[in-house]
């Protein structure tokens, strides 16, 4: 298993999440990896990814091949 120091990155919240408190998503950008964390939960878990596949997966969803 591969440590990744996510002390300093700038998190963002998706474009798709609004403020009522839904389902959201945070991503940390302009890294090898791709973070991504739970809003409602910041300090909880944070699934890391691969960059490549974390754009295929957003390109899937995006073009209606994925139902989120």
């Amino acid at each position: 298993m591969r440590v990744v120091d996510l002390s300093t990155v700038t998190w963002r919240k998706s474009s798709y999440s609004n403020n009522d408190g839904g389902n959201c998503l945070e991503v940390a950008d302009h890294l090898p990896l791709v973070p991504v964390r739970d809003s409602k939960n910041p300090t909880g878990p944070t699934l890391v990814f691969e960059a490549d596949a974390w754009a295929s997966f957003v390109t899937g969803v995006k073009g209606g091949r994925l139902a989120v």
